[in-house]
């Protein structure tokens, strides 16, 4: 055993996991199959003590820091070599103030428990467009759902959040205490520290919403893209809208083939909802309708069985300005040269309450972007090769109708100049002097890395 767990073997209460255990191995896994790190301390904590006995040791001993939510994040950035993984996984708690709309979270919180919480007062707050997705991540890198044009991001909806900082200090942080470094979790990832616990500000949704997909054969994907991109100019904010291209689950009515799959999602009440998306059912060659009113706990769950644990992933995703004809013609070659149904495209409309958030509040940047795409290569028995590049391909293609950057949760390991792009330099520039004033060693390192000017 190392020093470091040696020393943090003195008074800590969870379970230290090191190299040579029989569970060391299962410790250190991610959802991302591809993702294969070696730490060499694993603390798997069981409250803030010993967060912050973890992250002493980690710093006295010279070990950077990884840190682990739920682990499910796209970069498999829950896992580090070498170095402290600070393992949150066991802290699940949810309390809801049903009274007052909050709820307080701990990062091990999956979207699904937290949904299962809040929806028993018919509340919710906007969150990963899948329930399998981890609270702690999606918050700090932003967080695009079901809910976003009607409540905006996950990270706008964070009132409040605990955090122990590189020294070893635990901070309370809302807009009116500590409000630089509020700003900075809200958007910049895992930079600044190890969130502890999460408030939300909740909305009144549920416990049923009118939801559901429209399914389109992808021979109309030019002419049913530019229909959506005139009827979403002008949408209602209560509804969501995403697009994704690729082979469907679970709907027995489809043969297995490459679709265009519309979801939507209606936050207000089912009898409007039905009006703001009647011309969206009436596009022409619609194969498959499944929008009807269902359990918003269910909505949540219908895209899990794209993203169990045990395959490899690699995605690019970037903002887009427009989605004029040339850029749907380019985009509907890239479905055409899908390596397989491994291989899917998303395309997420925007707006709304996500682009009415000042530009300076929070760290997310590209508010006024009206699309954002995503490209996902997904392998299993089969070669990494053929998605990767596919992925790449599709990226580069794109990226002449860029807004200018990434979305900080859909990046992998990009790179440096990457993570510039994702925030702009101008803000790219004042997160480096909220990492010069709360982590100056780096001492929090593995993730988007902002990295301090020393």
């Amino acid at each position: 055993m190392s020093k470091a767990a040696m020393a943090l073997a003195e008074g800590f209460r969870g379970e230290i996991v090191v190299p040579g255990d029989e569970g060391y191995d299962a410790a250190r896994a991610v959802w991302n199959a591809a993702v294969d790190r070696r730490p060499e301390v694993i603390a798997r904590c069981t409250g803030v003590a010993d967060v912050l006995q973890a992250v002493v040791v980690a710093r006295e001993h010279g070990l950077h820091v990884g840190v682990r939510g739920a682990g499910r994040g796209l970069a498999g950035m829950g896992t580090c070599d070498g170095g402290m993984l600070v393992d949150l996984s066991r802290l699940r708690g949810v309390r809801v103030d049903p009274v007052r709309r909050l709820a307080r979270a701990q990062p091990g919180v999956t979207w699904g428990a937290f949904d299962h919480e809040t929806q028993a007062f018919d509340l919710a707050t906007p969150g990963a467009p899948y329930s399998v997705a981890g609270i702690a991540g999606v918050t700090l890198g932003g967080g695009v759902g079901w809910l976003a044009r009607a409540y905006g991001l996950t990270c706008d909806n964070l009132v409040e959040a605990d955090v122990v900082t590189a020294e070893g200090r635990l901070l309370t942080t809302s807009a009116a205490a500590h409000p630089d470094l509020f700003a900075g979790l809200r958007g910049g990832g895992g930079n600044f520290g190890v969130v502890t616990s999460f408030t939300y500000r909740l909305h009144p949704v549920g416990p049923h919403v009118l939801c559901g997909a429209l399914y389109v054969p992808v021979e109309l994907t030019a002419q049913t893209l530019a229909a959506l991109r005139d009827f979403m100019a002008q949408a209602p904010d209560g509804l969501t809208v995403g697009v994704g291209f690729g082979r469907p689950r679970g709907v027995s009515q489809l043969p297995d083939r490459t679709v265009l799959r519309i979801g939507l999602c209606w936050s207000g009440r089912a009898d409007r909802g039905r009006e703001a998306v009647a011309p969206l059912r009436a596009l022409p060659g619609v194969l498959v309708d499944t929008v009807q009113t269902r359990p918003y706990v269910q909505w949540q769950q219908m895209l899990d069985a794209d993203r169990g644990p045990g395959a490899g992933s690699y995605s690019r995703s970037e903002f887009l300005s427009v989605l004029d004809g040339a850029a749907i013609g380019r985009l509907a070659e890239q479905v055409d040269a899908m390596p397989g149904p491994g291989a899917h495209l998303q395309l997420a409309f925007l707006g709304g309450a996500v682009a009415r958030v000042g530009p300076e509040d929070t760290a997310y940047t590209y508010r006024t972007a009206p699309y954002l795409l995503n490209a996902v290569g997904r392998w299993t028995d089969g070669p990494a090769e053929p998605q990767v590049a596919w992925v790449r391909r599709c990226w580069e293609a794109m990226r002449p109708f860029s807004s200018g950057g990434a979305y900080v949760n859909l990046m992998g390991r990009e790179g440096p100049a990457r993570v510039v792009e994702a925030y702009g330099l101008a803000k790219y520039e004042r997160l480096v002097a909220l990492k010069d004033r709360y982590d100056p060693a780096n001492l929090f390192r593995v993730n988007q890395n902002v990295r301090p000017s020393g």
